[in-house]
């Protein structure tokens, strides 16, 4: 079995359930934050939505610099309605799902490196790149924002199993 075809289920798992918590997410809070040092709901949700979209960077490319010297930068953060989180949420998951399906199993053993200015932070094949950098790091902030849903009295979906609010 190619490795896209073990990585899909799971990938259509997380899709599935990281777009419930979205469509939680109450757009009169979206500058509520938990701590000082935190994240504004709004600022995590966006994030949310838009790492799927990094399987194509991950899978069609062989690095990504974050915050380059010279040429565009990867967009900052905003307030965005909720449905506009979904629309991007639901275009990047589809692009991620056609970039992880039409990888090679020799394509995932590539060299991918995440850089900052040009200065390389991490290099690893892309199988291990997806993993971490777009499929843990999506559950990692959806389980953030599930969180923030409790602390601000939104009930919070089904993930993995039954919340206290669903699934009893």
């Amino acid at each position: 079995m190619r490795i896209s075809e073990l990585l899909l289920p799971e990938y259509d798992n997380e899709i599935a359930v990281t777009r419930v918590v979205l469509e939680r997410v109450p757009y009169d809070r979206v500058e509520w934050k938990p701590h000082p040092k935190s994240f504004p709901m709004g600022h995590l949700a966006q994030l949310v939505a838009r790492l799927p979209g990094w399987a194509n960077m991950v899978l069609d490319h062989t690095e990504l610099d974050i915050a380059p010297k010279d040429g565009p930068k990867y967009p900052g953060y905003s307030f965005e309605k909720t449905a506009t989180l979904l629309a991007e949420f639901d275009t990047g998951a589809a692009s991620g799902r056609a970039s992880i399906a039409k990888t090679s199993d020799d394509d995932f053993q590539v060299p991918w490196s995440l850089k900052r200015a040009g200065t390389t932070m991490l290099t690893m094949p892309r199988y291990l790149a997806l993993r971490s950098t777009v499929l843990n790091h999506l559950v990692h902030h959806r389980a953030q924002l599930g969180v923030y849903l409790r602390l601000v009295d939104v009930p919070v979906p089904q993930m993995y199993g039954p919340t206290a609010d669903e699934g009893k």
